[in-house]
């Protein structure tokens, strides 16, 4: 990787993650080209800003749970080439149950660049400290719905509370919410705002 990222769980204590996009456990069905490893990395700007975030939510009781933090660009274009390819159902019912393959572009769900190309943006859910249960958000990584937009209707009183916790720690950690990805944060003042990286995870 180059000298300035890193894995973050070599510089936050107490973090949880789990590499969706290195899984089979993604909404392209299969690990995805770039992700040779099930590690979370990002710029050492973001390592400070997710420690600062891990601290704000020990203190309320809850620790965090990374999906995925840079992205390399090949892996940006092998979900535009997946959004082009026949339907095959395996992920719909979970990922997109609402909406066509061939629409996640247009709905604003994979885009050809991502903030996760540049090593300043992360996806991430919250569990609690005490049991190491995850919090009820209402809806799973990558669901590709209205409902999982921030302050979305039909979800529960203790769902939307856990998605305020989550937006109000990462917010006071100098990150800002993307509105129709609860679990999607990018540092306000990330280091490459104009560079997108292609390098992969190894």
């Amino acid at each position: 990787m180059r000298s300035d990222f890193v894995y973050i769980d070599e510089l936050v204590p107490g973090i949880r993650w789990d590499a969706k996009y290195a899984t089979w456990d993604n909404f392209t069905g299969k690990p995805v080209d770039g992700y040779l490893t099930n590690r979370i990395a990002g710029t050492t700007a973001l390592c400070a800003a997710v420690d600062r975030a891990r601290a704000e939510a020990a203190a309320r009781g809850f620790g965090l749970l990374l999906w995925d933090g840079y992205r390399p660009q090949r892996a940006v274009d092998a979900f535009l080439s997946w959004s082009r390819q026949p339907e095959d159902g395996r992920t719909k019912r979970r990922h997109y149950p609402n909406i066509a393959r061939s629409e996640m572009v247009e709905q604003g769900y994979v885009a050809a660049e991502s903030g996760h190309s540049r090593g300043g943006t992360l996806d991430l859910t919250l569990f609690h400290l005490a049991d190491g249960e995850l919090a009820g958000m209402g809806g799973d990584h990558d669901l590709m719905d209205p409902v999982s937009s921030h302050g979305a209707p039909g979800i529960s009183g203790a769902q939307a509370a856990s998605r305020l916790h989550l937006r109000s720690i990462m917010e006071a950690s100098g990150f800002r919410a993307y509105e129709t990805e609860w679990w999607h944060y990018t540092m306000i003042d990330e280091p490459y705002p104009d560079t997108f990286f292609d390098f992969p995870l190894t």
